[in-house]
């Protein structure tokens, strides 16, 4: 059974069950109608809203002679709705694959809208005989709690908590309860989920989330496939759920909290810290006299660079709204302070930037999920990625690699080889696409591209490769390298990340262009929402005086081969994330952040 629980329903609530695992769900991606997150559970995959070309038309079943029916033109449209998005979507898929099959699939008659997670490929769907619905009747009067031997196969119905307790009290064999509360969820929030049955017992996962107590509206069809023993069609992307370990209402409740609090937060802490910091480096700019912008660059530049390790300082502790702003505003710039007092200019840098880049690559292959909780965190209440790196955070670790690494080289005092050099940025993107960009771990296919194409610059100018022919042939081998490396590991490690599912089981060109166009037009999309941006036109405004004053730039580098390599090697890195990312105004407004402030390192510590 699939039972919609009223919408005030809670996780406390669903923790007095007996004999139930808990979650959380994800409703879809962004905020979207109860009626879309039905239909994407029947079709076992979702997309973008604005990927559509029309908005989800109000749907009612109606009752017809032994079932109920979305109407012909709505469920025409419906159709007609998700074949024009460029993803393979197919409602009604779980209704259908279960028909074939031979298994019955009913809604009870107060099943109204949540029918639909059970529609077959027409919009329509049996309704369950009086004899199924009657273990609601019985325990309403206080009687046995029977087992509904009619309700054979999957049936949807409607049904509150105190139902729970009579449903799990009849559960046999491989039956299987699955309770939803009902959609929409709050913004930002995730939906209660409880599942009873044989070998449910603790916490909801699923290979979609890689998080323990998150699952995703998607999941449902592959789970009760998986449990009638019926394949999931190609079209179904979700992952069969499962549940391990202790349920914890609380400690679920805890981090819904927490993350339905990162988006309101996250510009708010950032924004008015980075303010702060810069309001501090023009003070001691101008109070200093000459000196001061010499001294007060090289710590703006450190206290950015920490910034990603503090925020996940932050989501250990999940502090509120002003402490956070407070741990951030102050702790970065003590950090910074005490790595350019111990280790110069570049040295504090080199501190910061490995600080920050290797805290995320040790919490996220050791599993932690502090980095989900991190106000640059993958954004999960969003509904599109659960786990790993998240566009914020990719956004700032591409360039900080080659960065730090320049930053290391430049503040040796004893002399390094070019080879030496170029290795030292080698290893370093290498360690990076281990670390973040396995389905296993980051699930950061954009990471893998950008980061060795900034290596591979970095290389380059190391080794003072003037071939342009050569020089373009090793950037453009790079990332071709670096992905079928990639996918490799996926593959060992049952990762299962964008790469395989996108890429390496596509269908065909069809499918892979649907890829493209998804990507281009999310890029576009992302662009279009910075449009209004300052931050947006002073980023561009930095590039089109650095391209102009070119020559200048490179004087600060001057006698620094090293610092120039990690420098264009940053550049490099964050116009790839531009490009290959369907998040390019994200990429380009945070990425040219580190990569201003490491010119203005060089212009301060120049001769």
């Amino acid at each position: 059974m699939v039972a919609i629980l009223p919408r005030s329903t809670t996780l406390a609530a669903l923790g007095r069950v007996p004999n139930a695992a808990l979650g959380l769900m994800s409703a879809g991606i962004g905020s979207v109608p109860a009626e879309q997150t039905y239909l994407d559970a029947s079709q076992g995959n979702r997309t973008y809203a604005q990927l559509y070309d029309s908005p989800l038309p109000s749907v009612r079943l109606r009752r017809e002679a032994g079932g109920v029916a979305v109407s012909a033109a709505t469920w025409r449209r419906i159709r007609e709705r998700a074949s024009s998005a460029p993803a393979d979507l197919v409602p009604g898929a779980l209704g259908s694959a279960l028909a074939r099959a031979g298994v019955a699939v009913r809604a009870a008659p107060h099943a109204r809208a949540a029918a639909l997670v059970g529609v077959n490929e027409g919009g329509r769907i049996a309704e369950a005989s009086a004899r199924c619905d009657s273990w609601r009747e019985t325990h309403r009067i206080g009687g046995k709690r029977a087992k509904p031997a009619a309700c054979r196969g999957l049936t949807v119905i409607r049904a509150n908590v105190r139902d729970l307790q009579a449903l799990t009290a009849s559960l046999r064999g491989r039956d299987l309860l699955v309770a939803i509360a009902a959609p929409p969820a709050s913004p930002n929030h995730f939906l209660p989920i409880a599942i009873a049955g044989h070998r449910f017992r603790g916490e909801l996962t699923s290979d979609s989330t890689h998080v323990a107590g998150l699952v995703d509206s998607t999941d449902i069809a592959p789970t009760i496939l998986e449990r009638f023993g019926v394949s999931a069609p190609s079209a179904v992307a979700g992952q069969p759920i499962t549940a391990s370990g202790q349920a914890d209402a609380s400690g679920l409740g805890n981090l819904d909290a927490r993350l339905a609090a990162i988006p309101g937060r996250r510009s708010a802490v950032i924004g008015t810290s980075f303010a702060a910091w810069a309001i501090g480096a023009a003070l001691i700019a101008v109070g200093l006299g000459p000196r001061g912008p010499r001294l007060a660059l090289p710590l703006l530049a450190c206290t950015v660079a920490y910034l990603p390790a503090v925020l996940l300082v932050t989501a250990a502790l999940e502090p509120g709204a002003t402490a956070e702003t407070l741990i951030l505003a102050l702790g970065a710039p003590a950090l910074g302070l005490i790595s350019v007092w111990l280790a110069g200019a570049w040295g504090g840098l080199a501190i910061a930037a490995a600080a920050s880049v290797g805290s995320y690559a040790i919490d996220i292959i050791a599993g932690s999920h502090l980095t989900i909780r991190s106000l640059l965190g993958p954004d999960p209440e969003h509904g599109s990625r659960f786990y790993g790196m998240g566009d914020q955070l990719e956004a700032i670790v591409a360039p900080l690699v080659s960065i730090g690494v320049a930053a290391a080289l430049t503040a040796r005092r004893a002399a390094v080889a070019p080879c030496a050099a170029a290795l030292a940025f080698a290893v370093a993107a290498l360690a990076s696409v281990v670390a973040f960009a396995p389905g296993r771990f980051g699930a950061d296919v954009g990471l893998a591209i950008d980061v060795p194409v900034g290596a591979a610059v970095a290389v380059l100018v190391c080794l003072r490769e003037r071939g342009r022919v050569r020089g373009l042939a090793v950037v453009l081998l790079v990332p071709l390298v670096a992905l079928a490396g990639l996918a490799l590991i996926d593959l060992a490690t049952a990762g299962d990340a964008h790469l395989t599912r996108s890429v390496l089981n596509a269908g065909g060109l069809h499918d892979l262009g649907q890829v493209a166009e998804r990507r281009l037009r999310l890029s576009a999309d992302n662009f279009g929402g910075y449009a209004d941006s300052p931050l947006l036109w002073l980023a561009a405004a930095g590039i089109v005086a650095a391209l102009v004053g070119r020559g200048r730039v490179a004087d600060w580098f001057a006698q620094r081969r090293y610092a120039w390599a990690g420098f264009l090697g940053a550049i490099a890195a964050t116009a790839v994330a531009v490009l290959v990312n369907d998040s390019g105004g994200v990429m380009l407004v945070i990425g040219t952040v580190p990569i201003s402030l490491t010119a203005a390192v060089a212009w301060a510590t120049a001769r």
